[in-house]
């Protein structure tokens, strides 16, 4: 059938096309993997080689910028062997040991992420934690930068709470993992005191970023979630629902410093949302109280006595001062600066 043949198109046409739109795109995303596989098995064997020279015969800087020279008149077409690249191919190899072949890690994550890990990742749990997090979440070059930036892993995990008391040891555990503290809120571009309400604001009106720094899994239910109890109504700053986990994430939000009383007040709404919008299938909701600042002997004796599975983290929002972010440029534009780095 020609493109000016007017005929009709069988009735199973729209769903042929789209079922071979759907081959033609998963074709592509697995050669990509396999370019990207075998490229960063090439950058492995060249940073063994010259790990090994350099340890057994004294290879110096010379050598390397000789091999670089090299290496790029024999293929002029291949992008990736100036000498600052095979410095990083030799630290990948002797960052990530001394296998004959690339773990499997590092073989699917593009060499961008690979040299960004080495750059910042301060110690190999850090190096480790950040390669598996990027590789499972997909994370682009862009986050996983921001995310080591903001020390997402020593951040992860870390809030004060009485999980362990309330839920089973793997719900518990699981979680644990999402209660960060503090968390990073420098994408509102926020300074000095503001009100819970302007917070709440600003993070619904960056809700991508939000999420991304709640962490994965994160699907946004509500804001100001009316709740109503024998005709007295109460409204939950934020919900939110765990898509992994299968529970609700209640998030109350408070500019001050942490007060007992607030406990009181989250572990009332976790036991709304358990009531009256959990599920069978769902896993017991949980509580998040986000602070400006907390004493955490204050807040552990506070967390004893509740109810419901909670935890407090602080938050953080102005690492630098109005003048230092004045003169900084845009985002994007350090973004774009790093990219046109020579490889």
């Amino acid at each position: 059938m020609t493109s000016g043949d007017l005929s009709p198109l069988p009735d199973d046409y729209a769903q042929v096309l789209a079922s071979l739109k759907d081959r033609v795109r998963e074709a592509r995303i697995t050669a990509q993997r396999r370019v990207n596989t075998e490229l960063i098995s090439l950058y492995w064997g060249i940073g063994q080689q010259i790990l090994a020279h350099q340890d057994n015969q004294g290879w110096g800087a010379g050598v390397i910028r000789r091999l670089a020279e090299d290496l790029r008149t024999e293929f002029p077409l291949m992008k990736g062997f100036s000498q600052r690249n095979l410095q990083y191919m030799r630290t990948m190899t002797s960052a990530w040991g001394p296998e004959s072949n690339v773990p499997q890690l590092v073989a699917q994550l593009p060499w961008g992420h690979i040299r960004t890990i080495l750059d910042k990742a301060e110690t190999p749990q850090a190096r480790d934690w950040y390669a598996a997090a990027a590789v499972e979440f997909g994370w682009s070059r862009n986050v996983l930068l921001n995310m080591m930036m903001n020390r997402s892993m020593e951040r992860t995990g870390t809030a004060p709470s009485n999980f362990t008391q309330h839920l089973a040891a793997m719900d518990s555990e699981l979680a644990q993992q999402v209660a960060k503290d503090p968390y990073a809120f420098e994408f509102l571009g926020l300074s000095g005191e503001v009100a819970e309400r302007d917070l709440e604001q600003a993070l619904m009106d960056r809700i991508v970023e939000t999420l991304r720094e709640l962490g994965p899994g994160f699907a946004f239910v509500g804001r100001q979630v009316h709740m109503e109890v024998d005709g007295d109504d109460f409204y939950i700053d934020l919900l939110f629902f765990h898509v992994e986990q299968l529970r609700y994430f209640v998030i109350e939000l408070k500019t001050g410093k942490f007060q007992p009383e607030f406990a009181g007040k989250l572990n009332f709404y976790v036991a709304l949302v358990d009531d009256k919008l959990r599920r069978q299938a769902h896993a017991p909701t949980v509580g998040i109280l986000i602070c400006g600042s907390k004493n955490d002997h204050t807040v552990r004796y506070a967390l004893g006595r509740s109810t419901s599975p909670m935890a407090v983290a602080a938050y953080t929002y102005d690492q630098l001062t109005t003048e230092d972010r004045a003169i900084l440029p845009p985002e994007e534009q350090l973004t774009a600066a790093l990219d046109t780095l020579p490889e």
